[in-house]
């Protein structure tokens, strides 16, 4: 998708209206909204209390559908969409399926009331373990999500088909029961029959993509669940089809042949090689399981496929090529180092001669960029996360002790300093005279750069810790809870909010109406700068603090998995990793054809943009978080070893 494509769909996206439904709302004059449960591309669901029942709590889950579409006809099939799936979901009675209680429509939005299932998914649940899940616990959900999906495929008078078997679409509720959940692209199969290709890349089977949809393809998306669960190898992430290429057993080996021939069978690219629907795979489970089968009964063709078939093969799938990564990367000599009282986690920032960094040991100090020589440094009251920023002649910063001060750049005296609840970690950024920033005491901040009076605060209920990204008319900033904001950047007032599963550390980016920025749930989110739409998600394996940024139309981001990754802006997949090995919390820089960036190994990188090959390393004696600044051809990095380091880029 060019350029120009996609800044229309930006604006197109700008037209759509939201419509977030907030606590206290009422819909029918029955349910009254309690919270937001989750957010997607397409739908929000939340949590609401029925009314009546007032001598009662009885809570449900609803599901919002916004028809953001003035065509009548496509309203129309819109509507029809949805009331398919409150159909589907009315006429089933299983356990493992969310009960249907109402369906309406009010406006331009479509609801669904649905049984309110307390738990986490599978995906959270990966999320939060560090350790392998067991295969005991593997087989145990299989054989009731086998249930489930047998159930589904023996429906008369066609069976129905999921198609959308992945971990974040499974519940493991309070009592550790297996549970489905996301009916929204569910339907009836008919042989012969082939419709739009719908589905999540990495867990659909390859048929998939040619719009076929059979109950083989669930065990297919069942298989890739399994593999994702047992080896922890996200097949977003993968070259498609592509899992006999990484056997389960390399990556966990407390997993029996006999259960990892099962995954893969389910895994086979031609859908005759796999098990034809669900009760067939609970079958073969059911055989590993049971105590009066001998092992040699594994090893007939319940479990393999036929002699020379090949399995999880890409036949005729075109894969991506994943080009290889330098580690012959010479070492770079410091111009200068300067030695600091304690660590350094703060972005240094330069200005002229002079370059400043804030520092743990409660000072903001200003050095001779030529030589790293001391000119001043200002105390604060506790330690400086906060990375300085530059307006006129002076540097701001936040600290520790609850205060943003205004430093004059020349001689470090106070012109002035404001005072909030709560300690100060958002950097602050300096716009049209004023200062934005976020506070621990849950709210956003705009100040006057001038005198330092409060211009306007925001609530947003939880912690800012992200640095904000500001334009003409905007602002916008991440928060502990897990939201992301678009703030009026002349009243603050909400334009609209985004809600991700865990806190958002990550400083957006906004490049071309498109706003990037990571989470601790260990996703990349792409949206809509004008209307907070996500436009795409990219996972890795843990939490993403580091900031991204944007090159030549290529998203640079770090995560804790210990990679930094280069994402393709357009359409989110990913064009290469580098590993190393350690979480990646700083955030990368780009200069000409490089890219820098530090990691929690100690060693500050250079990596060419291209294709992430090693350009140069230099080693510290401490983790490295602070990000690199590049000015005329330097780059100006701390560490938690207490040094700040000038290095030729």
């Amino acid at each position: 998708m060019g350029r120009t494509t996609r800044q229309l769909l930006r604006k197109q996206n700008q037209k759509k209206q939201r419509g977030d439904l907030q606590p206290g709302d009422m819909l029918q004059n029955r349910y009254r909204i309690v919270g937001t449960l989750g957010v997607g591309g397409f739908s929000s669901v939340y949590q609401a209390r029925d009314m009546r029942f007032p001598a009662v709590t009885k809570l449900c889950a609803i599901k919002e559908m916004i028809i953001a579409t003035n065509d009548p006809q496509l309203r129309q099939l819109t509507i029809k969409s949805f009331e398919r799936e409150a159909s589907m979901l009315a006429m089933l009675n299983h356990p493992a399926i969310p009960d249907v209680s109402d369906y309406f429509t009010e406006g331009n939005r479509s609801y669904l009331v649905l049984e309110l299932i307390r738990g986490k998914d599978l995906q959270n649940w990966l999320e939060e373990q560090d350790e392998l899940v067991t295969q005991a616990d593997a087989i145990g959900w299989s054989l009731q999500l086998c249930d489930a999906l047998g159930y589904l495929h023996t429906q008369k008078p066609q069976p129905i088909v999921f198609r959308d078997m992945k971990p974040s679409n499974i519940m493991l509720d309070q009592f550790n029961r297996i549970r489905l959940i996301d009916f929204g692209i569910a339907k009836n199969f008919e042989a012969g029959n082939k419709g739009t290709m719908i589905g999540t890349e990495g867990y659909s089977p390859p048929e998939q993509y040619r719009g076929e949809a059979t109950p083989a393809g669930d065990v297919y998306a069942l298989g890739a669940t399994l593999h994702h669960l047992l080896t922890r190898q996200d097949p977003r992430l993968e070259p498609p089809f592509t899992f006999a290429e990484r056997p389960i057993r390399k990556a966990n080996s407390n997993v029996s042949p006999a259960f990892e021939a099962i995954v893969m069978r389910c895994l086979a690219y031609d859908p005759k090689e796999r098990f034809a629907d669900a009760l067939a795979l609970k079958e073969a489970l059911l055989l590993l399981t049971s105590e009066t089968k001998g092992s040699s009964q594994l090893q007939g063709d319940l479990l393999f496929p036929s002699e020379g078939t090949a399995v999880g093969t890409k036949a005729d799938v075109n894969k991506t090529a994943v080009e290889p990564k330098s580690r012959s990367g010479e070492a770079v000599k410091p111009l200068w180092s300067f030695k600091c009282e304690d660590e350094i986690r703060s972005n240094a920032v330069v200005n002229g001669a002079q370059v400043y960094v804030g520092v743990y040991d409660n000072n903001l100090y200003a050095l001779s960029r030529e030589n790293g020589e001391f000119l001043w440094k200002f105390p604060t009251s506790d330690g400086v996360g906060s990375s300085p920023c530059i307006y006129g002649d002076r540097v701001y910063v936040g600290s520790s002790d609850k205060h943003l001060y205004a430093i004059n750049t020349r001689n470090g005296r106070l012109s002035w300093r404001f005072e909030t609840n709560g300690a100060i970690y958002s950097s602050p950024s300096a716009y049209f005279d004023h200062v934005f920033f976020g506070s621990d005491d849950n709210h956003f901040y705009a100040v006057h750069a001038t005198h330092g009076r409060l211009a306007w605060k925001t609530h947003v209920y939880t912690a800012v810790r992200s640095s904000p990204f500001v334009d003409e008319n905007r602002v916008f900033f991440g928060t502990e809870g897990g939201y992301v904001y678009c703030l009026e950047i002349t009243t603050g007032k909400i334009k609209w909010q985004f809600q991700a599963k865990r806190a958002v550390t990550s400083s957006p980016i906004v490049v071309d109406e498109m706003l990037v920025v990571g989470s601790l749930d260990n996703t990349v989110y792409a949206l809509d700068a004008g209307t907070g739409w996500a436009i795409w998600r990219f996972p890795t394996r843990r939490a993403v603090i580091s900031s991204p940024t944007i090159h030549d139309g290529v998203v640079f981001v770090g995560s804790a998995d210990g990679n930094l990754y280069a994402i393709d802006m357009d359409s989110g997949r990913q064009l290469w990793s580098f590993e190393v090995g350690s979480q990646v919390s700083s955030s990368p820089t780009i200069w000409k054809d490089a890219v820098y960036f530090g990691a929690t190994d100690g060693v500050i990188y250079s990596l060419t943009t291209k294709k992430g090959e090693v350009r140069w390393r230099f080693k510290t004696e401490g983790p490295v978080i602070s990000s690199p600044t590049i000015a005329d051809g330097v780059v100006y990095v701390g560490s938690t070893d207490h040094y700040l380091y000038a290095l030729p880029a």
